[in-house]
């Protein structure tokens, strides 16, 4: 091997490795700040969490159908596109909201409580 393709293969490998522990400390950041607020989730704690999303999906559904069952082929007023896009964001706010707490999850960032069946 070349010592130009040496070179180039220390510098790969050094760069892998930067990027290991930076990754490594980015984990470790995460679960200690995250772990702080959020010490342990359980089953219920998620589930009810994903209950509180489904309402607010449906309000949001439910003020479509309001909004296109008013209109009568009228365009909305401003009123009923407020009101629509206040639900539309707090519905997607949420749900983005429980892909971090997926995520965070995934990443081990907060502790899950098991239940013993």
């Amino acid at each position: 091997m070349s010592e130009a393709h040496t070179d180039d293969y220390k510098k790969m490998m050094n760069q892998k490795r930067f990027l290991n522990e930076i990754e490594q400390g980015i984990r470790i950041a995460n679960r200690e700040i995250i772990h702080k607020r959020i010490p342990t989730l359980s089953k219920d704690t998620v589930l009810s969490f994903a209950v509180a999303i489904a309402r607010l999906r449906t309000r949001y559904l439910e003020a479509s159908f309001r909004a296109a069952d008013a209109d009568h082929g009228e365009a909305l007023t401003p009123d009923e596109i407020e009101e629509l896009r206040m639900h539309r964001e707090a519905y997607e706010e949420t749900k983005k909201a429980f892909e971090a707490l997926r995520y965070a999850i995934e990443q081990g960032y907060v502790d899950v409580e098991m239940s013993e069946e």
